[in-house]
């Protein structure tokens, strides 16, 4: 068909009602326009009169008619078959916008420092997928600055960082704490101390990641031992977590994490409770107010409840 304006072919089914095809649907079940009428609730005329006119749009025969029913022609048979699954593809993506506005399908891109294998980020990610089970969870790892940059791009829905976060177009939330601890090779000589001080720790050369939470630990190294008049021994690394542990476990110095990281085992290195260390290491949520995404919303009150939970507890 040639639209008259512009001289442009436009689509027959641009102008097909929807009623009409649902209708045809239903007289292809019960083969008989007054019981489809009746299972739709509209009058016998109303299903005849749609059905004729779309015949007479489509230029072929739909329904042969009988004294007690219709027949489908093998062009109605056909074209009711197309039209059933175009009208399941128009009901499944009907439903699927109705679930990612509710938050119950859709994808999540989430930035971290280091490892969820323990510790609160595990738990959550775990309660997540039991209760969201397809809502899809993109981890990311990388350095503070460029998890919350990507958060403000909106290349990341979340990202979760070390200490209180002041990002004037963002919004964040403290969630959870955890203790430190001193991370040395099992041949240390303090090895064989259950827990240890910062005495104890004044005159080891502190090894610290120039990425990650890097920077907040060698400023509280540098705070602890200000503190007690010794002078820190700090050398910076260009390098991941896991070699940063090798290079621990190699004896090359210490390191500082938090206590869920100390509940993934590494070969080589012990983890030791800092007996007075009065702070803890505490995360926060970072994410944008620009970001509507119900399953975002869904995501920071499973976390909020949980960190209520762990508090209460």
């Amino acid at each position: 068909m040639i639209d008259r304006q512009w001289g442009m072919p436009i689509s027959l089914g641009s102008r097909i009602p929807l009623a009409s095809l649902i209708q045809t649907l239903a007289v292809a079940e019960y083969l008989n326009f007054r019981h489809a009428a009746n299972a739709l609730g509209v009058s016998q005329s109303s299903v005849s009169t749609r059905i004729k006119a779309l015949e007479e749009d489509l230029g072929v025969v739909l329904f042969e008619r009988r004294h007690r029913g219709v027949r489908l022609t093998d062009a109605g048979r056909n074209f009711t078959t197309e039209v059933a699954a175009g009208i399941g593809h128009l009901d499944l993506a009907i439903k699927t916008a109705g679930a990612v506005m509710n938050g119950a399908v859709g994808r999540l891109s989430i930035g971290l420092l280091s490892s969820i294998g323990s510790g609160f980020l595990a738990d959550l990610r775990r309660r997540h997928r039991e209760e969201r089970p397809e809502i899809e969870l993109a981890i990311f790892e990388g350095r503070t600055d460029e998890i919350i940059r990507q958060v403000r791009e909106a290349k990341l829905d979340i990202a979760f960082v070390v200490g209180a976060v002041d990002v004037p177009d963002c919004h964040s939330r403290q969630l959870w704490s955890e203790a430190l601890m001193a991370v040395l090779s099992q041949g240390h000589p303090l090895a064989c101390m259950k827990r240890l001080t910062w005495r104890d720790l004044a005159a080891e050369t502190f090894l610290v990641r120039q990425s990650g939470a890097g920077p907040q630990v060698q400023d509280h190294i540098v705070r602890r031992l200000v503190e007690r008049e010794k002078s820190p021994r700090i050398r910076r690394c260009d390098v991941g977590r896991d070699t940063l542990m090798h290079m621990v476990a190699d004896g090359e110095g210490i390191t500082l994490t938090s206590e869920a990281a100390s509940h993934v085992p590494f070969p080589g290195v012990l983890f030791r409770p800092i007996a007075d260390e009065p702070d803890r290491a505490r995360f926060s949520a970072v994410w944008s107010p620009h970001n509507r995404d119900p399953a975002l919303r869904n995501l920071l009150d499973l976390a909020t409840e949980i960190s209520k939970s762990a508090r209460s507890g």
